[in-house]
């Protein structure tokens, strides 16, 4: 199938990139010349775990980014709208959604055929038939559901796993305004025929969507509340805790072989020192004013909210436990990103722990293998001092914060066992085994 994709961010241009490997014709569109021209090169503007090498092998061939916008809806029929929601603190703006339907409203006036307009932005539920259809409709002079389908399909891509997740999806929901647009939707989708395929209506796709982060946000605080009470009661271990709670057969499962399964999601049921990125957070809020709206008290989904806000200064009072006053302490903190895998910093809860220090004087030195750029553009570029490797971030440090599970900070270990100083470690992802250093603190550790 011939398809269009608008916005090249994470998840526009993972599903483009993704959908052209798996055999359809693929255009990504974006307003902004030097994006197209970096990913036409073979270049993604993102970072994303096998991202470069799946987009090299599709470019120039069933894949190409484009900035004409009318050319591309022309010439293809299906579209995919891929554009950012940003939240504005109240509720989700959904202004680029508009433009865009705006857009292909005017293209559609003119075109020929049957096209089908797909939203895969994560929007409340009533977005895509309440905002984005009128808009359809009164642009193009034309009728949804006989001259174009209109339809809902929510993305579920981890960051750092996102090709992974594309390429193997757990299931795929397929939201449409009639059994066409449904249609057109298993077409695209064909191409993944072992998984699980939810036929349904738009608003029930977008509640899919919102439904699912939340529960996964609500898992992580939680787990986090848990781990907070388990280091205020004396000689207890979340992480035993949770190890307790997790052989449990109906979170792993006991096959008839006798073979236990852990799901993947168990990882969810683990305390730490809070999520970010650009979803949970956003989506989680945006549910709450949208139940609000409707006369709802979200007071579960608040209380996620406000437990996720609190919990990176679990941080700041692990520290305070060994030194009196931060004042020119040598903090160092390991991973920037909200979590391994991504240069995403958005929501992360190091750079609420990181403002924390500076508003305390504390000197502070970072690393991170790939976040620092996107650090640098959320803090400045001389907020704090960033160091190239591993070893050189903690060297003289008195205090050590492992804030991101990058696979490397396992090492640390060893690293430490080279520095007479001992610094003290504190863990906020409990990666790191106590047993084998000095001083060491961890989130849900007495």
């Amino acid at each position: 199938m011939k398809i269009s994709v608008v916005g090249t961010g994470y998840m526009g241009l993972v599903s483009g990139v993704c959908l052209a490997s798996k055999g359809h014709d693929v255009i990504c569109v974006d307003v902004v010349q030097d994006k197209v021209d970096l990913i036409n090169n073979g270049v993604p503007p993102i970072y994303e775990n096998g991202l470069k090498e799946l987009l090299q092998s599709v470019v120039g061939k069933s894949f190409q980014a484009s900035t004409s916008f009318k050319e591309s809806i022309l010439n293809t029929e299906l579209s995919l709208i891929a554009v950012d929601t940003p939240f504005d603190g109240f509720s989700i703006d959904l202004k680029y959604i508009r433009q865009v339907a705006h857009q292909i409203g005017e293209v559609l006036k003119g075109k020929n055929g049957y096209h089908t307009i797909i939203v895969k932005s994560t929007v409340v539920p009533g977005t895509t038939e309440e905002v984005v259809l009128p808009i359809l409709e009164e642009q193009s002079c034309k009728t949804a559901g006989i001259d174009f389908g209109v339809g809902m399909n929510p993305e579920f891509l981890r960051e750092g796993e996102a090709i992974a997740d594309f390429m193997d999806p757990d299931r795929i929901v397929l939201g449409g305004i009639d059994e066409k647009t449904i249609g057109k939707l298993d077409e695209v989708y064909a191409v993944f025929p072992n998984s699980d395929k939810i036929r349904t209506s738009p608003r029930t796709a977008e509640m899919i969507k919102y439904t699912a982060n939340s529960l996964l946000a609500t898992l992580i605080s939680f787990s986090n509340e848990m781990g907070n009470l388990c280091a205020a009661i004396g000689n207890v271990d979340v992480v035993e805790v949770m190890r307790g709670v997790h052989l449990d057969k109906r979170f792993s499962p006991i096959l008839e072989s006798g073979e236990r399964v852990f799901p993947s999601s168990l990882s969810f049921l683990a305390a730490g020192c809070g999520f970010g990125g650009s979803c949970l957070t956003k989506d989680v809020k945006a549910l709450i004013k949208y139940g609000e709206d409707r006369g709802r008290d979200m007071a579960i989904l608040k209380s996620v909210i406000e437990t996720n806000r609190h919990q990176p200064f679990e941080m700041i009072r692990l520290i305070k436990k060994h030194f009196l006053a931060l004042k020119g302490l040598k903090v160092s903190v390991l991973g920037l990103a909200f979590k391994p895998g991504t240069d995403d910093v958005r929501e992360s809860a190091s750079l609420a722990v990181i403002k924390a220090l500076k508003d305390e004087d504390a000197i502070i030195s970072a690393f991170d293998p790939i976040a620092r750029e996107e650090t640098e553009k959320a803090l400045g570029l001389n907020a704090i001092s960033y160091a190239d490797s591993l070893e050189d971030c903690i060297r003289g440090a008195d205090v050590i914060l492992l804030m991101t599970s990058w696979p490397q900070f396992k090492d640390l270990p060893q690293v430490l066992e080279k520095d007479s100083l001992a610094p003290l470690l504190i863990d906020g992802r409990r990666l790191i085994d106590n047993t084998f250093v000095k001083k060491y603190e961890g989130i849900g550790l007495s």
